[in-house]
């Protein structure tokens, strides 16, 4: 069974079409859209700010969400914006920043504070984006510190998009398995 706690008034807010599998902490203020899947042993914790993950989104195994806490120059914090249709890989660290629909950070990788991932863009397996990069719309970024590599080619992205359909698939077969055991 997948963990859910309240912290400072805020308890997590999970549509019912989405996957939680157990393993998963899901902590304070952490919204979970339609049809999205936060897969086995993830963390997200909203405990000094907000998360959303938007529909159709899949938080693959071991990933940690987190949010930054305001301090001095930069008062508000980050929330944690997630938005639709959003692939995020195994034992990725999401940090205190927004991931545009369709976007793409690849497994093991690191987005930090104050950075955005547009739709359609791909932050590369292992890669760390640094405090306030933008990844723009069809580009590849890779290494540590990530960098522009190229433009994503048209399969490339179609490779994408059809990874959200595989997990939601895979999602409700999951579901399905637990609710048998």
């Amino acid at each position: 069974m997948a963990g859910l706690i309240s912290f400072d008034g805020k308890s997590p807010r999970i549509d019912p079409t989405a996957f939680v599998a157990p393993g998963a902490q899901l902590i304070g203020d952490v919204e979970v859209g339609p049809g999205a899947s936060i897969w086995y042993n993830c963390v997200l914790r909203g405990d000094v700010h907000r998360i959303s993950i938007g529909a159709r989104t899949n938080v693959q195994d071991g990933t940690i969400i987190h949010v930054d806490s305001p301090k001095p120059g930069e008062e508000q914090g980050h929330p944690t914006v997630v938005g639709e249709e959003v692939l995020i890989g195994h034992l990725a660290m999401v940090h205190g920043c927004i991931l545009h629909d369709r976007a793409f950070v690849g497994l093991g990788s690191i987005v930090m504070d104050g950075c955005e991932i547009e739709g359609d863009a791909m932050l590369a397996a292992g890669a760390m984006l640094t405090p306030g990069k933008r990844i723009a719309s069809g580009q590849l970024w890779a290494g540590r510190p990530a960098k522009f590599v190229r433009e994503l080619g048209p399969e490339e992205i179609a490779g994408m998009r059809a990874g959200v359909a595989h997990y939601a698939e895979l999602a409700r077969a999951h579901a399905e398995a637990i609710s048998r055991s």
